[in-house]
Formats: structure tokens, C-alpha cells, sequence
């Protein structure tokens, strides 16, 4: 099988007095006009790649707020190619990083930005965020990292830690989730939750983690449904403060996802331990749910 070239971009949108505004980029190598997007290295996350990229093409701080769909087409010669795309706001600016790859760079009204880009296949993209309503709230829902044998651990489970394996996966959502910029951080009461945001807290300055039993699994599978409306009612206080990571548990999660998607069947939201979810508002509405 032709192996798929990844990429991953942003539609970068600032607010210009009562219009909102998103960057294009100039390329001289193709001369075109397109969104800031570019190759994933060896290993990277997409959603990294996509932050990287926009800064280094624009010289502007993306905040990632929404998965985007992606872009699917063929290269010439054949080999198909992917680009995830995130929609992101400002959060500072500098000089354009990226000269050789960019030479000009202008700040649009979406349909005047959709005028400009060269590509049908980018111009499908600005048309999706034309039609969403603001993001309000973003929130990332994580589980907790691996924390060895339940059964081989002799103390109470409450506290038992994260293990050399989680470790490395709390390293990494340090990394995923410090372009977020979040204003808070939720864990449930188990150490390992809290363990588990103790690098994110550290790379965003040493910001304290707070301890919500809301998100704690139950103690019995019979009283998930009670837990899962506790903690649908603690997320609606939490998106007052725009960007959230909560560490959560897998026996609730699953459950949690579900009831915000207001579906009965959680199969289609288990998640790992070191994986998680971005969930995405507009007031009450759940714009998007994207596995990180």
C-alpha cells in the first residue's frame, strides 16, 4: 500500500473590531494562496504538528479550540495525502518564522479569505467554520495515565501512582495540552489523576490542580447513572472558564461521553489510559468531541 503523507494546519481566526478575520498564507515555491499547514515530523501529534506549523508560517500563537474535518487528496504521482486541520484564536504574534515556506501573509473576512485560497479543498474548510456559531468553552477530557496492576498494589487504591509507563504518557499530555492554555485544571480525587496533570501544571506555570470526586468512577457500576449527572453538572459550571483539562476514570468516561452526546451506547467512547477527548462548546451546544 502507497503509505498516506500527514500533514496538519490551522484556521487561525482573530477578532478585528466588529468582524472576525483569518489568516492566509502566500507561498512563492507554488504561488498560491492557502491556510498554514505543513508536514508532520517523525512521531508528532497531529494536533502539535498543526500548532507548530501555524506559528512557524505565521509568527502567531494558535489556541487550538476545534477539530476541523480533514482534507483528503492525491499528490501528484499518485500518493495520497491527509491534512487534520484545527480551527485556533490568537494568543500572540510575531515575525514569521518560516521565510523560505512563506513570504506574505494577509489577515481576511472569511468570504473575502475564501476568494483568495487557491484550493476548493481549503475553501470547503473556511466554509464549516462559516457556519459554526462562537466556541465559548473548550475542554479537555483526559484519563488517567497507566498506573500498573490494580491487583499487585497493596495499599489503598486511592493511592496508588502512576507507574514508569504513565509517567512518559503524562509527559506527553504536558506536551498535547500546553498549546491549550488552560485556565484550570480538574482531577478526580485518585492520586494517579492528579499525577497524571502534574506536568501539564508545571509547563503552564505551576498552576494548582483541583480535586473534583465529580469525576471519580463509582464505587458500584449501579450508581454510574448518579455520578455521570453529577458530573454533566460540574462540566456546565467548568466551561464559565473557556478551557478546562479534567482527568477523569475509565469506568465513567465512557458513560459521561455519551450522555453529553445524548446517546445510550458508551462502547463508541472507551478510552485508554493516557488517551482523551477535546470537547468543544458554543453555550450548551457540544460543537465537537475529537479523540487527542
Amino acid at each position: 500500500m502507497t503509505r498516506v503523507e500527514r500533514a496538519a494546519g490551522g484556521v487561525l481566526l482573530r477578532r478585528s473590531g466588529e468582524r472576525v478575520e483569518v489568516c492566509l498564507v502566500h507561498r512563492p515555491r507554488y504561488d498560491d494562496w492557502s491556510l498554514p499547514k505543513g508536514r508532520l515530523a517523525d512521531g508528532e501529534e497531529p494536533l502539535l504538528a498543526a500548532v507548530r506549523e501555524v506559528e512557524e508560517e505565521t509568527g502567531t500563537a494558535g489556541i487550538p479550540l476545534l477539530r476541523l474535518a480533514d482534507c483528503d487528496y492525491t499528490l501528484p504521482g499518485g500518493r495520497p495525502k491527509n491534512v487534520a486541520y484545527w480551527l485556533m484564536a490568537v494568543a500572540g504574534d510575531g515575525p514569521v518564522q518560516d521565510t523560505d515556506e512563506v513570504d506574505e501573509l494577509v489577515w481576511l473576512p472569511l468570504d473575502e479569505a475564501a476568494g483568495r485560497l487557491t484550493y476548493d479543498d481549503e475553501k470547503a474548510v473556511l466554509a464549516e467554520v462559516a457556519a459554526l456559531p462562537p466556541v465559548t468553552a473548550v475542554i479537555a477530557l483526559v484519563r488517567h495515565a497507566r498506573a500498573g496492576d490494580r491487583k499487585k498494589w497493596a495499599g489503598r487504591d486511592q493511592l496508588r501512582p502512576i507507574d514508569p509507563v504513565g509517567v512518559r504518557q503524562a509527559d506527553r499530555f504536558a506536551a498535547l495540552l500546553t498549546p491549550l492554555r488552560p485556565r484550570r485544571l480538574v482531577a478526580a480525587t485518585p492520586l494517579r489523576c492528579t499525577q497524571t496533570l502534574e506536568p501539564l501544571a508545571a509547563a503552564t506555570g505551576d498552576r494548582s490542580i483541583v480535586s473534583d470526586g465529580a469525576f471519580a468512577e463509582p464505587d458500584s457500576p449501579d450508581l454510574v447513572p448518579d455520578r455521570v449527572a453529577v458530573a454533566l453538572a460540574r462540566l456546565t459550571e467548568l466551561r464559565t472558564r473557556e478551557r478546562v483539562v479534567v482527568c477523569s476514570q475509565g469506568k465513567l468516561m465512557p458513560h459521561l461521553l455519551a450522555a453529553l452526546h445524548g446517546v445510550d451506547d458508551h462502547h463508541a467512547f472507551k478510552t485508554p489510559k493516557g488517551e482523551g477527548w477535546l470537547l468543544t462548546w458554543s453555550g450548551d451546544r457540544l460543537l465537537g468531541a475529537s479523540r487527542l
